[in-house]
Protein backbone atom coordinates (compact mmCIF):
# COMPACT_ATOMS: atom_id res chain seq x y z
CA UNK A 1 0.00 0.00 0.00
CA UNK A 2 0.96 3.29 -1.24
CA UNK A 3 2.18 5.28 2.24
CA UNK A 4 0.04 8.61 2.77
CA UNK A 5 -2.87 7.87 0.45
CA UNK A 6 -5.56 10.70 0.88
CA UNK A 7 -8.90 10.00 0.85
CA UNK A 8 -11.98 12.15 2.07
CA UNK A 9 -14.12 11.05 5.30
CA UNK A 10 -17.86 11.66 5.83
CA UNK A 11 -19.45 11.59 9.16
CA UNK A 12 -23.03 11.71 8.34
CA UNK A 13 -25.97 11.75 11.23
CA UNK A 14 -29.00 13.17 11.76
CA UNK A 15 -28.30 14.47 14.92
CA UNK A 16 -24.82 16.08 16.06
CA UNK A 17 -22.80 13.07 14.43
CA UNK A 18 -20.58 12.50 18.01
CA UNK A 19 -21.20 8.98 17.56
CA UNK A 20 -20.33 8.75 13.84
CA UNK A 21 -17.42 10.62 14.63
CA UNK A 22 -16.24 9.03 17.64
CA UNK A 23 -16.48 5.40 16.05
CA UNK A 24 -15.13 6.31 12.89
CA UNK A 25 -12.26 7.76 14.58
CA UNK A 26 -11.49 4.82 16.21
CA UNK A 27 -11.59 2.60 13.62
CA UNK A 28 -9.36 5.43 11.32
CA UNK A 29 -6.61 5.15 13.79
CA UNK A 30 -5.95 2.08 13.06
CA UNK A 31 -4.97 3.21 9.73
CA UNK A 32 -1.84 5.28 10.90
CA UNK A 33 -0.36 5.34 7.38
CA UNK A 34 -3.45 6.87 5.51
CA UNK A 35 -4.37 10.54 5.44
CA UNK A 36 -7.95 11.71 5.44
CA UNK A 37 -9.65 14.85 4.84
CA UNK A 38 -12.59 14.74 7.33
CA UNK A 39 -16.15 16.40 6.72
CA UNK A 40 -18.70 16.49 9.38
CA UNK A 41 -22.26 16.05 7.73
CA UNK A 42 -24.44 16.57 11.32
CA UNK A 43 -28.37 16.88 10.97
CA UNK A 44 -29.02 15.35 8.07
CA UNK A 45 -32.76 14.72 9.13
CA UNK A 46 -34.70 15.31 5.76
CA UNK A 47 -34.34 13.64 1.90
CA UNK A 48 -33.33 17.54 0.81
CA UNK A 49 -30.30 17.38 2.74
CA UNK A 50 -29.34 13.87 2.40
CA UNK A 51 -28.90 15.00 -1.41
CA UNK A 52 -26.81 17.34 -0.34
CA UNK A 53 -24.56 15.63 0.83
CA UNK A 54 -24.75 13.01 -1.81
CA UNK A 55 -23.62 16.09 -3.88
CA UNK A 56 -20.83 16.69 -1.84
CA UNK A 57 -19.66 12.80 -1.54
CA UNK A 58 -19.71 12.93 -5.55
CA UNK A 59 -17.87 16.14 -5.77
CA UNK A 60 -15.45 14.75 -2.86
CA UNK A 61 -15.16 11.45 -5.10
CA UNK A 62 -14.10 13.60 -8.42
CA UNK A 63 -11.46 15.44 -6.55
CA UNK A 64 -9.97 13.14 -5.07
CA UNK A 65 -10.01 9.97 -7.70
CA UNK A 66 -11.00 7.49 -5.14
CA UNK A 67 -14.21 6.10 -2.82
CA UNK A 68 -14.98 8.70 -0.09
CA UNK A 69 -15.36 6.50 3.28
CA UNK A 70 -18.62 7.64 4.35
CA UNK A 71 -19.46 6.36 8.48
CA UNK A 72 -23.20 7.24 8.78
CA UNK A 73 -25.45 6.59 11.61
CA UNK A 74 -28.66 7.64 9.65
CA UNK A 75 -32.19 5.70 10.33
CA UNK A 76 -34.17 6.90 7.90
CA UNK A 77 -34.70 4.55 4.81
CA UNK A 78 -35.07 7.62 2.41
CA UNK A 79 -32.09 9.44 3.66
CA UNK A 80 -29.96 6.17 3.60
CA UNK A 81 -31.09 5.41 -0.13
CA UNK A 82 -30.19 8.79 -1.00
CA UNK A 83 -26.62 8.97 0.01
CA UNK A 84 -25.99 4.90 -1.70
CA UNK A 85 -27.17 6.74 -4.84
CA UNK A 86 -23.27 7.84 -4.80
CA UNK A 87 -20.09 5.80 -5.52
CA UNK A 88 -18.87 5.68 -1.80
CA UNK A 89 -17.59 2.91 0.48
CA UNK A 90 -20.54 3.00 3.49
CA UNK A 91 -19.75 2.08 7.26
CA UNK A 92 -23.39 2.18 8.43
CA UNK A 93 -22.73 2.17 12.24
CA UNK A 94 -26.29 1.62 13.28
CA UNK A 95 -27.38 -0.69 10.52
CA UNK A 96 -24.86 -2.98 11.08
CA UNK A 97 -25.92 -3.31 14.89
CA UNK A 98 -29.17 -2.76 15.08
CA UNK A 99 -30.46 -6.15 12.77
CA UNK A 100 -28.68 -8.30 15.00
CA UNK A 101 -29.94 -6.53 18.30
CA UNK A 102 -33.97 -7.10 16.62
CA UNK A 103 -32.95 -10.83 15.91
CA UNK A 104 -31.48 -11.00 19.50
CA UNK A 105 -34.08 -8.55 21.56
CA UNK A 106 -37.14 -9.81 19.79
CA UNK A 107 -38.45 -6.97 18.54
CA UNK A 108 -38.25 -3.75 16.00
CA UNK A 109 -36.31 -0.82 16.41
CA UNK A 110 -37.84 2.58 16.41
CA UNK A 111 -35.40 3.62 13.78
CA UNK A 112 -36.80 7.41 14.93
CA UNK A 113 -34.05 10.43 14.41
CA UNK A 114 -32.92 12.00 17.13
CA UNK A 115 -33.87 8.77 19.75
CA UNK A 116 -30.13 9.61 21.01
CA UNK A 117 -31.74 13.13 22.20
CA UNK A 118 -34.53 11.79 24.12
CA UNK A 119 -32.56 9.80 26.14
CA UNK A 120 -30.08 13.31 26.33
CA UNK A 121 -32.91 14.68 28.26
CA UNK A 122 -33.05 12.19 31.13
CA UNK A 123 -32.02 12.14 34.21
CA UNK A 124 -28.60 11.96 32.74
CA UNK A 125 -28.61 14.29 30.82
CA UNK A 126 -29.66 16.89 34.02
CA UNK A 127 -26.29 15.00 36.04
CA UNK A 128 -24.13 15.92 33.01
CA UNK A 129 -25.12 20.04 33.45
CA UNK A 130 -25.15 20.22 36.70
CA UNK A 131 -21.75 18.14 36.82
CA UNK A 132 -20.42 21.07 34.29
CA UNK A 133 -21.30 23.93 36.26
CA UNK A 134 -20.04 22.50 39.74
CA UNK A 135 -16.74 21.59 37.69
CA UNK A 136 -16.58 25.42 36.00
CA UNK A 137 -17.06 26.41 39.49
CA UNK A 138 -14.54 24.60 41.11
CA UNK A 139 -11.86 25.26 38.34
CA UNK A 140 -7.79 26.32 39.43
CA UNK A 141 -9.20 26.14 43.29
CA UNK A 142 -11.44 29.41 42.62
CA UNK A 143 -13.72 27.89 45.47
CA UNK A 144 -13.68 25.07 48.34
CA UNK A 145 -17.15 25.31 49.04
CA UNK A 146 -19.31 21.97 48.57
CA UNK A 147 -16.55 19.92 47.37
CA UNK A 148 -18.22 17.43 49.59
CA UNK A 149 -20.58 16.87 46.69
CA UNK A 150 -17.14 16.24 44.35
CA UNK A 151 -16.72 12.42 42.79
CA UNK A 152 -13.12 13.51 42.51
CA UNK A 153 -10.44 16.58 42.83
CA UNK A 154 -7.96 16.29 40.51
CA UNK A 155 -4.21 17.99 41.75
CA UNK A 156 -1.37 18.73 39.89
CA UNK A 157 1.02 21.75 38.92
CA UNK A 158 -0.04 24.04 36.98
CA UNK A 159 -1.14 22.97 33.00
CA UNK A 160 -0.43 19.66 33.92
CA UNK A 161 -4.34 19.10 32.35
CA UNK A 162 -6.58 19.44 35.39
CA UNK A 163 -8.81 21.80 33.19
CA UNK A 164 -9.58 20.10 30.31
CA UNK A 165 -9.90 16.41 32.32
CA UNK A 166 -12.37 17.56 34.75
CA UNK A 167 -14.52 19.32 31.71
CA UNK A 168 -14.13 16.68 30.18
CA UNK A 169 -15.54 13.78 32.77
CA UNK A 170 -18.21 16.64 33.64
CA UNK A 171 -19.30 16.90 29.63
CA UNK A 172 -19.36 13.02 29.30
CA UNK A 173 -19.83 11.27 32.10
CA UNK A 174 -21.18 13.53 34.17
CA UNK A 175 -18.76 13.58 37.07
CA UNK A 176 -18.36 16.61 39.61
CA UNK A 177 -14.81 17.24 39.14
CA UNK A 178 -12.93 20.16 41.44
CA UNK A 179 -9.37 20.73 40.03
CA UNK A 180 -6.43 22.44 42.46
CA UNK A 181 -3.16 23.22 41.77
CA UNK A 182 -0.24 22.45 43.59
CA UNK A 183 1.96 25.77 43.73
CA UNK A 184 5.63 26.30 45.58
CA UNK A 185 3.85 28.00 48.80
CA UNK A 186 2.51 24.50 49.37
CA UNK A 187 5.55 22.87 48.29
CA UNK A 188 7.46 25.38 51.50
CA UNK A 189 4.59 24.80 54.10
CA UNK A 190 4.79 20.63 52.68
CA UNK A 191 1.29 20.75 53.35
CA UNK A 192 -2.03 20.10 50.60
CA UNK A 193 -4.02 23.48 50.03
CA UNK A 194 -7.16 24.50 51.32
CA UNK A 195 -9.96 22.33 52.47
CA UNK A 196 -7.94 19.33 50.39
CA UNK A 197 -6.82 17.61 53.44
CA UNK A 198 -10.40 16.70 54.47
CA UNK A 199 -11.37 15.06 51.26
CA UNK A 200 -8.00 13.10 50.94
CA UNK A 201 -10.13 10.04 49.14
CA UNK A 202 -11.15 12.42 46.59
CA UNK A 203 -8.06 13.28 45.29
CA UNK A 204 -6.17 12.11 42.00
CA UNK A 205 -2.98 13.50 40.73
CA UNK A 206 -1.83 14.40 37.63
CA UNK A 207 1.63 14.87 36.85
CA UNK A 208 3.36 15.27 33.08
CA UNK A 209 7.66 15.20 32.17
CA UNK A 210 9.43 18.62 32.95
CA UNK A 211 10.38 18.98 28.76
CA UNK A 212 6.62 18.96 28.10
CA UNK A 213 5.38 21.28 30.75
CA UNK A 214 8.32 23.70 29.97
CA UNK A 215 7.05 23.33 26.27
CA UNK A 216 3.54 24.48 27.33
CA UNK A 217 3.88 27.07 29.69
CA UNK A 218 6.24 28.36 27.08
CA UNK A 219 3.33 29.26 24.90
CA UNK A 220 1.56 31.13 28.05
CA UNK A 221 4.92 33.18 29.89
CA UNK A 222 7.56 33.16 27.16
CA UNK A 223 11.25 32.94 28.99
CA UNK A 224 9.93 33.42 32.25
CA UNK A 225 10.75 31.35 35.33
CA UNK A 226 7.68 29.55 35.78
CA UNK A 227 8.09 28.15 32.05
CA UNK A 228 11.77 27.11 32.56
CA UNK A 229 12.70 23.84 32.55
CA UNK A 230 14.78 24.20 35.60
CA UNK A 231 11.44 25.40 37.75
CA UNK A 232 9.56 22.67 35.84
CA UNK A 233 11.68 19.59 36.99
CA UNK A 234 11.30 20.98 40.51
CA UNK A 235 8.04 22.03 40.74
CA UNK A 236 7.18 18.23 39.48
CA UNK A 237 9.24 16.52 41.56
CA UNK A 238 7.66 18.63 44.91
CA UNK A 239 4.51 17.37 43.66
CA UNK A 240 5.27 13.62 43.10
CA UNK A 241 6.49 13.67 46.47
CA UNK A 242 3.80 15.38 47.84
CA UNK A 243 1.23 13.20 46.13
CA UNK A 244 3.30 9.84 47.22
CA UNK A 245 3.45 11.24 50.77
CA UNK A 246 -0.07 11.70 51.07
CA UNK A 247 -0.92 8.38 49.28
CA UNK A 248 -2.63 10.13 46.64
CA UNK A 249 -3.14 8.05 43.06
CA UNK A 250 -1.29 9.88 40.42
CA UNK A 251 -1.03 9.25 36.17
CA UNK A 252 1.45 11.01 33.55
CA UNK A 253 -0.40 12.63 31.53
CA UNK A 254 2.00 13.28 29.22
CA UNK A 255 1.90 10.67 26.18
CA UNK A 256 -2.14 10.38 26.92
CA UNK A 257 -5.51 11.45 25.71
CA UNK A 258 -7.67 13.06 27.50
CA UNK A 259 -10.00 9.80 26.86
CA UNK A 260 -7.78 7.73 28.17
CA UNK A 261 -6.83 9.65 31.03
CA UNK A 262 -10.71 10.12 32.13
CA UNK A 263 -10.78 6.27 31.58
CA UNK A 264 -8.13 5.82 34.13
CA UNK A 265 -9.93 8.15 36.34
CA UNK A 266 -13.51 6.46 35.93
CA UNK A 267 -11.66 3.34 37.48
CA UNK A 268 -10.12 4.87 40.19
CA UNK A 269 -13.04 6.16 41.54
CA UNK A 270 -15.16 3.63 40.13
CA UNK A 271 -18.31 5.79 39.19
CA UNK A 272 -20.87 4.09 37.48
CA UNK A 273 -23.01 5.89 34.39
CA UNK A 274 -26.99 5.43 34.92
CA UNK A 275 -28.56 2.28 33.50
CA UNK A 276 -30.85 3.51 30.55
Amino acid sequence: MESKSRRTVFFVSDGTGITAETLGHSLLAQFPDCEFRQVRAPFVDSLDKALDCARNIREASRRDGQRPLVFSTLVQADTIAALHETEAHFVDLFGTFIGPLELELGVKSTHTVGRFHGIAESEDYKQRIEAINFTLAHDDGISDKNLEDSNVILVGVSRSGKTPTSLYLAMQYGVKAANYPLIPEDFERNKLPGELQRYRSKLFGLTITPDRLSQIRQERRPNSKYASLENCAAELEAAKKMMQREGIPFLDSTARSIEEISAKILQEIRFGKPVY
